[in-house]
């Protein structure tokens, strides 16, 4: 169960969107060949792929951006790229996604490329294109002064290296000391097994072969020895002036440790396809998360659940927000409260739904006095679809309708013992006469009413059909209703 849900849920839809965060780090271009195989080459015993198609995207650091800006987030990238036709290319991936390059051509090296060819949704070898050694300290000093410009009204910064050359110590501690003072968190991936030239950082990210090499353990001990390399972890907060460290420890979760305290998340076992990009998502997540206040017990759960999703997809593929809103679901039904929203909260919720490829269902009606009939109603329009929303009219509009001493229940209550209901996904109170806007903005794929109505008389009908949706009408329980409840009440 992620802790603080309703804020967790709050932030994803409606905070992250203006927040500011700037990546930086090793940028590269991830190409991918896909193909079929069904025979060995007879020059070699090795596969022959017949390319199908083939596609590109940003990787490395990129990549971290990309999480970012598939979330919500905007999102500045910053790092070296070789002036050439890979840069260009890796500028209109960014850019198609919202996000602002700010890079430092160095000359003499070229772009970083990695190519993957796959079969099916195996990956069968990767080629890299690459020059790995130092820049000037030209280059290096226009990258501090290029990050140092973008860092105002930035709410956090992920330093996400590659050992490409880019995270230098002396670049680390230019950029780390200069958020600091500006207040604003760092995290850093980590690739070189000295921590000391992250010193100072918010958080350190390490996975757990990256944990080990830095407790100096043996890699392969790591897993055998887990509370040992824990303990050195925790040790390593204060010794390198860190909030604390994030690690991710594969099958068995991620860790949160601090000084005296650790707290573990469990993996769910979940069908693995393709780890690569998992701790790029997980930090883009935790920086939102930093970013937004939240605390890092409930950070570290909502990374768990991001990297659950992006092991599934094959290649490095970002997570999208519809995603991982879709993935709090079963969470989320637990709680009622979470489920009256208002008319704005519902859009964005509808939004996401059906990105999610998922059938949307809407009825409304006062529902003063919950009834059997109600149940019988709703049960049946949840099975018309994936998804059902209940708009239920305001106080005001009910006494309109139904005359004075109408609702017995408030819209609040009525709204709180819907939501609670496990056939209901979303309740929404409306306080006009009628929901039709509600209708046009949500757009629903089947419109519900009581066998008291026909298609011609149900409210939005039109519309509905006008985009290829449905009426269904739901047969009445026959002598159940509100008035009649009221009466026997009266005579009781």
């Amino acid at each position: 169960m992620i802790e603080q849900l309703h804020e967790v849920l709050q932030e994803i839809e409606h905070a992250w969107a203006g927040k500011r965060l700037l990546v930086v780090g090793d940028v590269m271009v991830d190409r991918y060949i896909w193909g079929e195989v069904a025979r060995i080459s007879p020059e070699a015993p090795v596969p022959i792929v017949r390319t199908t198609h083939q596609g590109q995207q940003p990787g490395g650091a990129g990549n971290v951006a990309m999480n970012l800006a598939c979330l919500g987030a905007q999102t500045v990238l910053a790092g070296f790229t070789g002036g050439d036709e890979d840069e260009r290319l890796l500028v209109e991936n960014l850019r198609a996604k919202e996000i602002t390059p700010v890079f430092v051509s160095c000359e003499g090296f070229p772009t970083i490329t990695k190519t993957r060819i796959l079969g099916g949704q195996q990956q069968l070898l990767r080629l890299d294109s690459e020059r790995l050694a130092e820049r000037s300290q030209a280059d290096y000093d226009r990258l501090i002064e290029t990050v140092s410009s973008q860092l105002p009204g930035c709410h956090a910064v992920i330093l996400s290296d590659y050992a490409k050359g880019v995270l230098t110590h002396d670049v680390c501690q230019a950029i780390i000391q200069a958020a600091r003072k500006l207040n604003i968190p760092v995290l850093v991936d980590p690739k070189n097994p000295d921590f000391a030239r992250y010193r100072s950082a918010t958080v350190i990210c390490p996975n757990l072969g990256e944990l080990a090499a830095a407790a100096r353990m043996p890699a392969g001990s790591a897993a055998r020895n887990l509370e040992a390399l824990l303990d050195a972890g925790q040790a390593m907060v204060p010794a390198f002036d860190l909030t604390f460290i994030i690690a991710t420890l594969s099958e068995k979760g991620i860790a949160l440790l601090r000084p005296g305290n650790r707290f573990i998340d469990p993996a769910v076992a979940r069908q693995v396809f393709d780890v690569s990009g998992a701790g790029d998502t997980v930090i883009a997540v935790l920086a939102l998360c930093l970013a937004s206040g939240l605390k890092p017990e409930s950070a570290v759960q909502l990374a768990n659940v991001a990297a659950g999703i992006v092991v599934g997809k094959v290649g490095t593929v970002p997570v999208e927000k519809h995603e991982l809103l879709a993935a709090l679901t079963p969470e989320f039904a637990l709680h009622a409260e979470d489920k009256v929203v208002t008319p704005e909260e519902l859009v964005l919720r509808v939004a996401q739904w059906k990105a999610n490829g998922q059938r949307v269902v809407f009825t409304n009606g006062c529902f003063d006095l919950l009834h059997v009939g109600h149940i019988t109603l709703l049960e049946q329009a949840r099975r018309l679809g994936d998804k059902l929303i209940v708009a239920i009219n305001g106080d005001a509009s009910v006494t309109a309708l139904k005359g004075p001493g109408r609702p017995i229940v408030g819209e609040r209550e009525r709204a709180r013992v819907l939501a609670a209901l496990a056939a209901v996904d979303a309740v929404v109170v409306f306080a006009e006469p009628t929901p039709i806007d509600l209708i046009i903005a949500t757009r629903p794929d089947v419109i519900v009413k009581g066998g008291d109505y026909n298609p011609d008389t149900v409210l939005g009908a039109r519309e509905v059909q006008s985009w290829g949706g449905q009426v269904r009408i739901v047969p009445l329980v026959e002598g159940s209703s509100t008035a009649a409840l009221i009466e026997k009440g009266a005579r009781g």
